[in-house]
C-alpha cells in the first residue's frame, strides 16, 4: 500500500476518539463530524458548590448525557495519584496533575454522544482559567510550568472547536463550601483550606461575574447555590427550561 491508501484505511477503522474529527469549522478549526448542532452545557462552581446535585438531577432526564468529572481517571494514573500528590505538593505535581486535567476535559469535550444535549461538570476552560491560574497565581506552580501549560491550551482552543452553549455558574460561599468539604470527607480534600476556596471563588467572580479576567466562550446563567439539597433542587426545577435551552434569559 502507498502512504495514502495506509492512512485512509487507519482512518477508516478508527471510529471512536480524535480521528473522528475530519472536518472544519468555518475559522479553520478542527470539528467533530456530528456535533455540530448538540447542546454543551457546563456546569461550573467552586470545589463542593453543588455541582454533583445539579448534574445527577439533569441525568434523570432522558434526552441529556451527563458526563462528570472524570476525578477517577485524576486518582489512578497507571497506579499513581496525581490528584493526591498535588494536594501534598502543589508546587512539584501541579503541572502533572492539570496536564492530564487538561487532557481528560478535552477527550470529553470532545466524546461522541447520542444524546442531542450534552451536560459537563466544569470544562476546560474553568480548568485552565481558575486551577491554573490559582497555581500560578498563589506562587505554587513555576513560571515555566505555567507557560508551558498555556502553550498547550491556546494551541488546542485555536485548533479544534470545543463549543459551549451556556455556563451555569453555581455561586456559592467559600465558607459554605468549606463546610460541605468537612461533611462529605473525600480523602483528597481533608486538607483543603478556607483559603483555598477564598482564592477559587475570587477567580470564578473575576471570569464569571465581574468578566474581568478571561475570556468568556458562552452565555452564563447564575444560580445562588448557598442553600440546602432541596432548595438547590428547586432552584433547578425553577431553570430547568432556560438550561435545556441553552439560554440565559
Amino acid at each position: 500500500f502507498s502512504n495514502q491508501t495506509r492512512a485512509e484505511s487507519y482512518l477508516e477503522t478508527k471510529k471512536s476518539g480524535y480521528l473522528t474529527m475530519q472536518s472544519y469549522s468555518s475559522q479553520g478549526k478542527l470539528v467533530r463530524n456530528g456535533e455540530k448542532n448538540k447542546l454543551v452545557i457546563c456546569i461550573e462552581g467552586n470545589i463542593a458548590s453543588g455541582k454533583t446535585t445539579c448534574l445527577e438531577y439533569f441525568s434523570k432526564t432522558s434526552n441529556i448525557e451527563v458526563l462528570t468529572e472524570p476525578v477517577s481517571k485524576w486518582r489512578n494514573v497507571r497506579g499513581h495519584n496525581p490528584l493526591g500528590l498535588m494536594y501534598q505538593d502543589p508546587t512539584r505535581w501541579g503541572i502533572t496533575l492539570q496536564t492530564y486535567i487538561q487532557l481528560t476535559m478535552l477527550d470529553q469535550h470532545l466524546s461522541t454522544t447520542s444524546a442531542p444535549i450534552r451536560m459537563m461538570e466544569r470544562s476546560i476552560y474553568g480548568a485552565k482559567y481558575i486551577f491554573v491560574e490559582n497555581l500560578y497565581r498563589s506562587g505554587k506552580m513555576p513560571e515555566v510550568d505555567f507557560a508551558v501549560l498555556s502553550e498547550w491550551f491556546e494551541w488546542i482552543t485555536q485548533n479544534i472547536a470545543i463549543p459551549v452553549d451556556l455556563i451555569v455558574y453555581l455561586q456559592s460561599s467559600p465558607q459554605i463550601c468549606h463546610e460541605r468539604l468537612k461533611e462529605r470527607c473525600r480523602e483528597e480534600e481533608k486538607i483543603i483550606p478556607l483559603e483555598y476556596l477564598e482564592a477559587i471563588h475570587q477567580l470564578y467572580e473575576d471570569w464569571l461575574i465581574k468578566k474581568t479576567s478571561f475570556n468568556i466562550p458562552a452565555p452564563v446563567l447564575v444560580i445562588s447555590a448557598d442553600d440546602d439539597l432541596q432548595k438547590m433542587i428547586h432552584q433547578f426545577e425553577e431553570n430547568r427550561e432556560k438550561i435545556l435551552s441553552g439560554r440565559n434569559v
